[in-house]
């Protein structure tokens, strides 16, 4: 009989379990300290007690005990790695990390860290603890800790440019160093600047990218930020005089930096330098004392604070141009801003081995917004039309037609002088406002590209840069000055600067674009919602009504989305509630299955409406009357800006009535939505055999709606919730729908979630009476093991499981009522349900019972607290809480805690339901006979069961018994190791049900899980054997109840990964600002539940591992390799799932997988092993088969089992093979063990402080030298097993042997030479047979082979030889030192040792020296050798590992082979062909290079024997295909090389390159010469200054040669020349004078001496020369031949490449004089190339910020091509070159030039030639967008006032053409206004629409075309926007405008 429970009394409001009053430690609770009581409000907020602080910081204790004892016994691998993680298991718990122990781990990482040889796997450990110890500035400051600089920017120095030879050793040291340098920068002690800056500055080497980047890097990196004031106009200096991409990138990361961080004025006190305690300076670090009286001079100090923030005027405009050179926009301006990307090309890859800088446009966001303070005059709100100074008088402000129209138009511009405005009163604030004007137009959809994404960034970054300084600096405790903070003015002015922009990118196709402008809109509107909402408000609804433009409304729904908390918080913006209902009934079509973009973008706004608001009608509340409050007229306010509105302003009383009558719809609001909801599952695709019903979309779709109905359904009022269950029970009770099972049990969990009580009593009586009427009538009655399509006669059973399964969704306490009926049903369905979606389900349906039932979570997650919600007084009056937020402390949580009740229910069901069935699987596992219905039987209970277990992960808590932790410490993966310092885990309180052992609860449900266990290691053992096809479904699902049985525990279901996810999502969601205290309550509980689950996760890092586990592991590596691939993916993917739990699982699966990998073995078990030797888990680095960083005792077995596979030749199989070998041989690294010699004392004395705070017995002392003598022998039993594995101990199959092989496949032998080579150590002498395998395989046909054997290990990195010479830093020191390069001096006297009396090899190198000697001096291996190098092959240049492999040879034994090599030298130099050259080449190569350090004399045989060859071999008589060769040999051997060492080689080039014709009939022999010596310079570098002004000289003389590639090298030779000669001019070379010079002198002073200077005399006299050579200029087809242009093309190209390079700044001094010049070039008519060279150059140089200085003469220049050419096209290409320059260099022009601009694009305007005229307005238009207001009215008036007075005569008339032009003048004048305003209305463009511009519509050609030009063009951008435009205009004025647009009059123009 079914018993009904009585809910009479049911409400919504029901709390159920209620408020769980956690208990507290009293150590927690009473404490004080601001982190306690951040622990307290986490322990308030679970449901259950946490542990004591105490009992946490004894954990804490241990941790560090065992990491202190790690670093005493050297046990970095793996004692400490793994320890280190035990502080990040610990941390997640929340417990505070006592300052003192913070600080000291914190040194002891450092210190680590900073140890020279330290394994870079234990670096990066301790660089990521420094990080999280130190990541909050607020536990850690400098006044607590202080670390030394020195030992970190030692180990960079060293690895970060490495040697040829060195390239395959490269590692991540570099990176991993910068990374702990940044992290400790902070800790750098401030007295530190001058030993810094006097390290690295000295080493800033101009002429070299890799220098600059590299020496800019260490700057950046290591210099304390808080005392900038002595280094930061240096830094600047050096930035202006560098053209580089990469070097911009990363100042402006540090300038912001420094931006954000000097707000605060007192961090920048000199006084502070002397407060900090100085106790952390390693051995080498210094403290110099500079004299400081410039820039601490004063008592009080004031900040940092100059003319723009932290910066002059003169750094702020080069900060700018940076800026809006960093939105790389094209202006279709052949690229003028490559040319930093371009000079980056120079730079090496090793600089992308450091840290990459930040993403510049965050960077350049922050440096804006820190920028801003209130530092100048306000100009007048964007909203009022004042003009910026008082107009003069008519007189003056608007002259008489005199003269040229030009002069009309331009007399008084040049007279303005008011003082300078700024809007909002602040500089950076004005200078972001111009920046967004000049890059308006690129943020409308139609001009949209790769920049839009950029430029959108921008403005978020912007938005919330200032969101969060504002929020900043409401605090109590902030420290920047009053009269330093952001206003309110400038808060509105930011808000109108950017509003129009984001308008117009809301409708971006892109989506990061979109997420972008959402984004910043969600910032604007918290900021200003009076200027957000309502713009957003009127482009959504009308968009919302018409539904016409599918983009359109997705954008609308994206920007409402964005705006929420405007729309529904009372806080933010108290109008926008009353508009919510209004959006809300708009929204209800976006739910469409048809659209899936336009549903998911509606259900995000539902979403987030919903967490914020409660869904009811006030108005309707009993026994309270509506309040009769009388809604006034209010206050009009118009807003006058471009783009507002009018808007309304009413009484707070008004908007609560208006809002009141609105809450009324939400009942018909709601009950569309549902019907809609339903609507979409209805139309679903049918399901598909795996039950989801369409694609992936389809379900995104389905979730996104539920999703968003779910929180709706939460927030009901009572009687709307009841609406929506009586409308989901009709439909579900009433339909049946096969395509929406899923569906339907999703929507029905979003009603339970809300008030599971009511929804258990509607449904679950329904459904329990059919399903069991569908169990009668047959349904699921058709037995089947694997998914396949329902048959339409279950889908009832399967529409009412999936309902019933919705039901038990929430509160397991609603289930008590109705256990009797849930047992019986249960009971029903197991035991009749033969489909498999039948079974599935019905164990998916207990499954969920038993989570319900026995498991901890949060019931409710309503957007106030439950007992607020159930306030009448809240109910009648909700809506003036909608958008509340709370404080952490305020937010109260409502727990499902398992009571007696439901413990005792949930084990019922397992000794009703489960224990049977398991006793049926026993009964089936022992019958013989197994055919289909055994199969299904089998399945159907296992699934019971397997459900049933996976449905308790926390019902009992696991323990581990100490015989248990025995065996697992005897069987861990972390072998060599003592038990003690393998770290275990200790379970924590996290609401487990059963925690008592002793409980006979716990007992029962603990045996019961163990017979489970046992029974699938039975079942395994039985289905191997059997090894049937018809057993894989069976397999399959017992794979998956393996899986249940060891991993679902603890977390399982309530994952800590999927928390943490879930948390961050809610929180970026929420997020108004950063740094955000207050939330909505949904992030709160989401909060609490995170911080349960990683308690959870506590407990489930560690899982006991008995004898039943081993088994069961067992077997799952057995499935893993079975015969059928389905079974062998599901095991290996829960193998990779078992290796993160199981400790030991590894080691474990070895031998039975190297077992499979034997002769004889089955294919696809072999295969099956092999994909499992390769799972990345099972592939970490220090665990298994890439095990040689951390446990290379197993790199000779699996290496030797690899390398036995050949015995396999199937191809799928060798591609396993191949696959797996590469995952090792990638991850191998060289074996090292120097660490454990290395003496660190900064390291023991940060030892011994953490142990001083830690308490250590006699105990503790024996476990630290059990470690280390473990630790000792471990690295003897890895020393052992690298010998065995490279064969140096007897073995029966060593990877020697293995490559030695004849028999060896070619594949496995170069497999096998690759681990030798990655093998090979530096901390030993490399073994005689290792050695001497390299050296026959340098000879193998087998290119491969060649490529890995070729650099032999026969090198240090450190050289014996070398030695530092102190020299005097000054100019006459240097010149010498670059004079003597060029002098001829015996190599003897300029250092050489001489080897073979000072050097000797350690006696340990003796054998591999002889076998060297054996193998080399021989002149069979250098026939072979050099027949090999000769071969065919595709290299067309050198080979550097065949040269290093020569090299190698000759370094170490001298001359001793050379005589058996030179006869094959002199046989291949003799052989002209392409193969023998390059032989000869690179042999040559290696000789020579290795003969360095050879005695003098052998030296001097060498290079007299080569000397005559020199002669022979480079000269004109090359072949033209080994030019590249031995090109590329003498870059070779002049790379980073004294030439005069080279001395022959020199002489020759020189002398070559100064006796050649360059005028011959041939270039070929030109090209040859030249081709040589620009490798010999390219290579030298600066060391080339000796020769370059002779070598200047030379090439002058042909800089107008016959040929065309002759010039080319003139060209290069320019650039490279003016390179190397840029020098600084401090007045002393002393660093601490060059910074002390660069913050003293002007900004004009060149300092940096980037101005050109070398080529001033020869520029000169091209400016002579090209008057002359124009007037010899030949005409027509042989203009090519004339002196003009070939010398035209020179200089064309030499600026070309100047300012392309890093140097470009100085090209300005050079291409001042020559612009006259280079615009004529621009107009030859007869040389297409000549133009198009100087076209592209001076399109180029605009991209290129020039000095101050130099900005009038360039726009002179430009001013004067415009003004006094004769040629209209000079003219006219010289206006975009103006357009260009202006917005490239914006920033940098000042408001006089700009007036000097508009003068002569005025005076242009009165051109004869119409096209110039056109471009002219072109031209105006942009300039006017970024000019001052006056200006434009200014101009406005004048030319309407000459577009009236023009009057045109008769056509036959002589001034008729005249007069055309002057009034086509002035209108091109009138439209160049309205286009400067593309996307706003101003108020005189109305007049100028309606009036004068219809006024001459019909007038002649050209005027009338520009007209309609021009209102074509204002269609096109207003067209969006012409809601809001149109009212600008009046009735009359529409009328005109229509005509104007279409010709037509009607009475409302509609564009």
């Amino acid at each position: 009989m079914t018993i009904i429970p009585d809910v009479s009394r049911l409400a919504l409001n029901d709390p159920g379990p209620g408020i769980h009053q956690t208990e507290i430690p009293d150590d927690i609770n009473h404490a004080p300290d601001r982190y306690m009581q951040k622990l307290k409000l986490y322990a308030t907020s679970l449901p259950y007690a946490i542990e004591s602080n105490a009992r946490m910081q004894d954990m804490l204790d241990f941790i560090l005990r065992r990491i202190a004892q790690c670093v005493e016994a050297k046990d970095f691998e793996p004692g400490l790695v793994q320890w280190d993680s035990m502080i990040t298991y610990w941390n997640m718990l929340k417990y505070p990390f006592p300052k003192e122990k913070r600080i000291r781990l914190a040194k002891l990482y450092f210190h680590i860290a900073t140890t020279p040889g330290m394994p870079t796997q234990v670096m990066a450990v301790c660089a990521d603890g420094l990080s999280n110890l130190t990541r909050s500035k607020k536990k850690l400051s400098i006044d607590d800790m202080r670390l030394p600089w020195k030992p970190i920017y030692n180990i960079l120095r060293e690895d970060l440019f490495l040697t040829r030879r060195q390239f395959d050793r490269r590692s991540q040291l570099s990176w991993c160093m910068g990374y702990i340098a940044d992290l400790s920068r902070r800790f750098f002690h401030p007295a530190a600047i001058e030993e810094m800056l006097s390290t690295f500055l000295p080493g800033f080497n101009g002429t070299n990218l890799d220098s600059v980047l590299s020496s800019q890097y260490y700057l950046l990196t290591f210099l304390p930020l808080t005392h900038p004031q002595s280094y930061l106009p240096m830094l600047c200096r050096l930035w202006e005089s560098i053209n580089s991409y990469m070097y911009d990138e990363r100042m402006l990361q540090f300038l912001s930096r420094l931006a954000e961080m000097h707000v605060d004025p007192t961090i920048s006190d000199p006084a502070r330098i002397y407060d900090i305690l100085d106790d952390e300076k390693s051995e080498d670090e210094g403290r110099p004392k500079w004299k400081q009286d410039d820039y601490h001079a004063g008592q009080t100090w004031s900040g940092l604070y100059k003319e723009v923030g932290i910066f002059t005027e003169h750094e702020w405009h080069l900060i700018m141009c940076k800026c809006l050179a960093s939105m790389a926009i094209p202006l279709k301006d052949a690229g003028s801003l490559t040319t930093g990307p371009t000079a980056d090309s120079s730079s090496s890859f090793e600089i992308g081995r450091l840290p990459k800088a930040n993403w510049r446009i965050p960077s350049l966001a922050k440096l804006i917004v820190y920028s801003m303070a209130p530092d100048g005059a306000s100009a007048p709100p964007s909203t009022e039309s004042t003009p910026w100074c008082t107009p003069m008088t008519s007189g003056v402000s608007t002259p008489q037609v005199s003269g040229s129209v030009g002069d009309y138009l331009t007399v008084p511009l040049h007279k303005w002088g008011p003082s300078k405005l700024y809007l909002g009163g602040s500089k950076a604030l004005d200078s972001l406002a111009r920046l967004i004007a000049s890059t308006e137009h690129f943020f409308h959809p139609t001009n949209s590209g790769s920049w839009t994404s950029d430029l959108t960034a921008f403005v978020k970054y912007i938005v919330y840069e200032f969101n969060k300084r504002w929020h900043e600096e409401q605090l109590s405790d902030c420290k920047v000055p009053l009269t330093r903070r952001l206003t309110r003015e400038m808060r509105k002015e930011l808000v109108k600067c950017l509003r129009t922009v984001v308008l117009l990118a809301v409708f971006s196709q892109d989506s990061s674009t979109v997420s972008n402008v959402q984004s910043a809109l969600k910032s604007m509107s918290c900021m200003e919602p009076d200027l957000v909402f309502q713009p957003i408000l009127e482009r959504a609804i009308p968009s919302l009504e018409a539904l016409v433009e599918t983009q359109r409304t997705l954008s609308v729904i994206k920007a409402l989305s964005s705006i929420v908390p405007a729309i529904v918080s009372r806080d933010i913006y108290y109008p926008g509630a009353k508009h919510l209902i209004t959006i809300l009934h708009l929204l209800v079509p976006g739910i469409d299955l048809n659209d899936p973009t336009k549903t998911l973008c509606t259900t995000t706004f539902l979403s987030e409406v919903s967490q914020y608001i409660m869904f009811g009608d006030v108005t309707s509340s009993e026994g309270l009357e509506a309040p009769d409050v009388d809604i006034p007229s209010g206050q009009i306010i118009l807003d006058d800006g471009p783009g507002d509105t009018i808007q309304l302003k009413l009484s707070n009383e008004a908007e609560d009535a208006l809002l009141r009558d609105s809450t009324g719809s939400f009942a018909s609001w709601v009950a569309s939505f549902i019907r809609r909801v339903i609507q979409l599952l209805e139309n679903l695709p049918e399901e598909g055999p795996n039950g989801s019903a369409g694609g992936t979309t389809e379900v995104q779709v389905v979730d996104a709606v539920t999703g968003a109905c779910s929180q709706i359904c939460v927030h009901l009022s009572d009687p709307l919730f009841d609406l929506v269950l009586n409308m989901i029970f009709d439909y579900a009770s009433t339909n049946v729908r096969s395509n929406a099972v899923r569906a339907i049990h999703q929507l029905v969990e979003c009603i339970a979630n809300a008030h599971p009580e009511k929804t258990l009593f509607k449904f679950l009586p329904f459904c329990v009476a059919n399903i069991r009427t569908e169990i009668e009538h047959g349904a699921s009655s058709v037995r089947t093991t694997s998914p396949s399509l329902p048959l339409p006669s279950d889908a009832t059973l399967h529409w009412n499981l999936a309902i019933l399964r919705g039901c038990v969704y929430n509160d397991g306490s609603a289930l008590l009522v109705y256990k009797g009926e849930l047992l019986s049903l249960l009971t029903l369905l197991r035991d009749k349900t033969f489909s498999k979606r039948g079974y599935t389900w019905s164990g998916k349906l207990l499954s969920s019972a038993l989570i319900t039932l026995t498991h901890t979570y949060p019931i409710e997650n309503k957007f106030v607290n439950p007992e607020q919600w159930n306030d009448k007084e809240f109910q009648r009056n909700h809506h003036l809480y909608w958008g509340k937020l709370f404080e952490p402390g305020e937010v109260k949580i409502s727990w499902h805690v398992p009571s007696a009740e439901e413990i005792d229910f949930s084990l019922q069901l397992f000794r009703e339901l489960v224990e049977p069935a398991m006793t049926r699987l026993d009964l089936l596992l022992e019958t013989s006979s197994r055919d289909a219905i055994w199969r299904n039987d089998f399945c159907r209970y296992l699934s019971f069961v397997r459900e049933a277990f996976s449905g308790i992960p926390t019902l009992f808590k696991e323990f581990i018994s100490p015989d248990v932790l025995q065996s697992m410490l005897a069987s861990s993966d972390i072998i060599n190791e003592i038990p003690e310092m393998i770290a275990s885990i200790e379970p924590l309180a996290s609401g487990f049900c059963l925690t008592d052992p002793q409980d006979t609860r716990y007992k029962y449900i603990a045996k019961l899980r163990r017979r489970f266990g046992e029974f699938l290691h039975a079942a395994s053992l039985s289905l191997q054997r059997q090894g049937e096809e018809n057993t894989v479904d069976a397999v399959q699902m017992l794979i998956s109840s393996i899986r249940t049985y060891l991993l679902e525990y603890g977390d399982s279901k309530d994952s800590y990964y999927v928390n943490t996810d879930q948390y961050n999502s809610e929180i970026d969601v929420a997020r108004q600002y950063s740094g955000q205290k207050v939330w909505p309550r949904a992030v709160f509980v989401r909060r609490a539940r995170f911080y349960h689950s990683s308690r959870l996760f506590w407990n489930s890092i560690e899982r006991a591992r008995g004898p039943l586990e081993n088994s069961l592991l067992d077997d799952v590596v057995e499935w893993s390799m079975w015969h059928y691939p389905s079974v062998r993916q599901s095991s290996q993917s829960l193998l990779e799932s078992l290796t993160s739990v199981y400790d030991g699982l590894r080691l474990r699966a070895l031998p039975a997988l190297y077992k499979a990998l034997q002769p004889g073995t089955d294919d696809d078990r072999m295969k099956g092993a092999l994909w499992t030797l390769n799972i990345s888990s099972f592939g970490e680095p220090r665990l298994l088969t890439i095990h040689s960083s951390a446990e290379p005792t197993l790199v000779p077995e699996i290496i030797k089992q690899l390398l036995g596979c050949h015995h396999n030749e199937k191809p799928s199989i060798q591609n396993c093979v191949s696959t797996v070998t590469d995952t090792c041989l990638a991850n191998f690294s060289e074996p090292c063990y120097l660490i454990y010699d290395v003496k660190n004392t900064a390291l023991d004395e940060s030892l011994l402080a953490l142990k001083s705070c830690l308490s250590f017995n006699k105990s503790d002392d024996s476990i630290t030298i059990r470690a280390r003598e473990k630790r000792i022998q471990r690295v003897c039993l890895m020393n052992e097993e690298y010998n065995r594995t490279v064969g140096n101990m007897l073995l029966s199959m060593s990877v020697l042997e293995i490559a030695n092989d004849t028999a060896t496949h070619w594949r496995y032998a170069i497999v096998a030479v690759r681990v030798l080579r990655t093998l090979l150590r530096r901390d030993t002498p490399t073994s005689p047979s290792h050695l001497n395998l390299f050296l026959e395989k340098v000879c193998d046909s087998d290119p491969t082979m060649v490529r890995s054997c070729a650099a032999l290990a026969l090198f240090s990195q450190i050289n014996p030889l070398q030695c530092n010479i102190p020299i005097e830093g000054s100019y006459s020191a240097t010149a010498e030192i670059l004079t003597n390069f060029k002098l001829r001096v015996p190599i003897r006297s300029s250092g050489t040792l001489d080897l073979s009396s000072t050097f000797e090899w350690e006696p340990s190198s003796a054998e591999a020296l002889s076998c060297l000697r054996e193998t080399t001096v021989d002149a069979d291996f250098w026939k072979k050798l050099s027949g090999h190098f000769a071969e065919e092959n595709h290299e067309s240049t050198v080979v550097q590992d065949h040269i290093s492999c020569v090299k190698s040879i000759f370094q170490v034994l001298g001359d001793e082979p050379w005589d058996l090599l030179k006869p094959k030298l002199e046989t291949l130099l003799a052989d002209q062909d392409k193969n023998k050259q390059r032989a000869a080449a690179e042999l040559l190569a290696g000789v020579l290079n290795g003969s360095k350090h050879w005695p003098q004399e052998a030296q001097d045989q060498i290079w007299q024997w080569f000397t005559p060859y020199i002669k022979k071999t480079l000269d004109q008589s090359m072949k033209t295909e080994t030019v590249p060769i031995w090109t590329s040999f003498v870059g070779y051997m002049f790379h980073h090389k004294d030439p005069r060492r080279l001395q022959p080689l020199v002489e020759h080039l020189v002398e070559q390159f100064n006796s050649m014709d360059y005028n011959g009939p041939s270039s070929l022999e030109s090209v040859k010469v030249l081709a040589l010596f620009r490798a010999f310079y390219t290579e030298l570098e600066w060391k080339f200054i000796s020769w370059s002004d002779s070598t200047m000289d030379r090439f002058w003389r042909e800089v107008h040669s016959e040929h065309d590639d002759v010039r080319s090298h003139v060209a290069e030779m320019m650039a490279f020349c003016n390179g190397i000669k840029w020098q600084p001019k401090p007045a002393s070379l002393d660093v601490e004078a060059f910074v002390r010079e660069c913050r003293e002198m002007t900004d004009d002073a060149d300092i940096m001496g980037i101005r050109g200077t070398y080529h001033t005399n020869r520029v000169l006299e091209l400016v002579d020369n090209f008057k002359v050579w124009r007037e010899q200029r030949l005409p027509g087809v042989r203009a090519y031949q004339s002196t003009y242009d070939r010398v035209g093309i020179v200089v064309c190209r030499w600026l070309f490449l100047s300012v392309h390079g890093t140097d470009a700044i100085s090209a300005f001094d050079y291409i001042l004089p020559l612009m006259p010049e280079l615009f004529r070039f621009t107009e030859v008519h007869d040389n297409e190339e000549l133009a198009r060279h100087a076209n592209v150059l001076l399109v180029r140089m605009c991209g290129v910020a020039p000095p101050r200085s130099t900005i009038g003469p360039l726009l002179s220049a430009i001013f004067s091509a415009i003004q006094t050419s004769p040629s209209w096209k000079v003219r006219l290409k010289a206006l975009p070159i103006l357009q260009v320059l202006y917005f490239r260099q914006l920033p940098l022009i000042s408001e006089s030039e700009v007036s000097d601009i508009l003068d002569v694009l005025c005076q242009s305007l009165d051109d004869e030639v119409v096209e110039v005229r056109e471009m002219v307005g072109t031209t105006l238009s942009g300039i006017l967008r970024l000019s001052p207001r006056r200006s434009v009215v200014t101009l406005k008036d004048r030319f309407v006032k000459l577009a009236g007075k023009i009057q045109l005569p008769d056509r036959v008339s002589p001034v008729y053409n005249a007069a055309v032009r002057q009034r086509h003048a002035a209108i091109i004048g009138i439209c160049a206004l309205i286009d400067s305003f593309p996307y706003t209305i101003e108020k005189w463009m109305p007049g100028l629409l309606t009036t004068v511009m219809l006024e001459h519509t019909h007038d002649p050609i050209p005027i009338s075309t520009t007209i309609h030009r021009c209102a074509s063009n204002f269609r096109k951008t207003h067209q969006d926007t012409w809601h809001e435009d149109s009212r600008r205009f009046t009735d009359d004025q529409l009328a005109a405008l229509s005509t104007l647009l279409t010709g037509s009059s009607y009475c409302k123009c509609r564009l």
